[in-house]
């Protein structure tokens, strides 16, 4: 069971992202909170596996809240952030800080439920529909080598993977779209993110635009 703590300051969409998760048979939300310092007491009292934190927050924002839960020496949970369409800046600084993903609060409950699945399996998880426009905007900035030579020493295989993960998908999305296993997708993400220096699937999305990977200008 994947036990999942919820933080956000509207009740409504609190209650509505409550129920959602609790319809999956594998998800249990075991705490809401109202706002980034009530999520912190949560996560250390329940421990949970994910911790879901709306960028906005009155009193200590989600921002502060996931700077402080991922700084830990031993984190433990991993954090997805929520957000709308007109807060990209909240969006970038949220993966540099470590966050495993981000979701808009208008994805699809079957778009929701998976984005905990994905994060709670090490992935992480760049909601599609914002993916190429929040990434492309922030590509210029710091963190991300700006090294498109480096491309060169990935295989033929591992270039496919990256433009699928510059595109949002999911290993299981990769798997499908390229025929191949989930072993073997992991793999490739593994070897690609080695090679390329990069921490995680975030970096390597940032990576590819940020290099001009998608036909677009280069960006350093």
């Amino acid at each position: 069971m994947i036990r999942v703590v919820i933080a956000d300051d509207q009740p409504l969409v609190l209650d509505g992202f409550e129920a959602v998760l609790n319809s999956a048979d594998d998800i249990d939300v075991v705490g809401k909170a109202r706002d980034g310092e009530e999520a912190l007491g949560l996560v250390g009292e329940l421990g949970p596996d994910i911790v879901i934190l709306d960028v906005r927050m009155p009193g200590m924002d989600g921002l502060e809240a996931a700077e402080r839960i991922l700084s830990a020496p031993d984190p433990g949970a991993r954090v997805i952030m929520l957000t709308t369409f007109d807060l990209d800046e909240y969006v970038y600084r949220a993966l540099s800080l470590g966050a495993s993903g981000f979701m808009v609060k208008q994805a699809t409950a079957a778009e929701f439920t998976q984005a905990v699945r994905t994060v709670a399996g090490g992935e992480s998880m760049l909601s599609p529909s914002v993916t190429t426009r929040l990434i492309s905007a922030f590509s210029s900035r710091g963190g991300v080598p700006f090294n498109p030579d480096s491309v060169r020493n990935l295989s033929d295989r591992e270039k496919d993977v990256l433009s699928l993960l510059g595109e949002g998908m999911s290993n299981n999305d990769i798997s499908g779209e390229l025929h191949i296993s989930m072993d073997t997708v992991k793999t490739h993400v593994k070897s690609l993110l080695s090679k390329l220096g990069l921490r995680d699937r975030a970096q390597a999305a940032v990576y590819y635009y940020k290099n001009g990977l998608d036909g677009g200008a280069q960006k350093p």
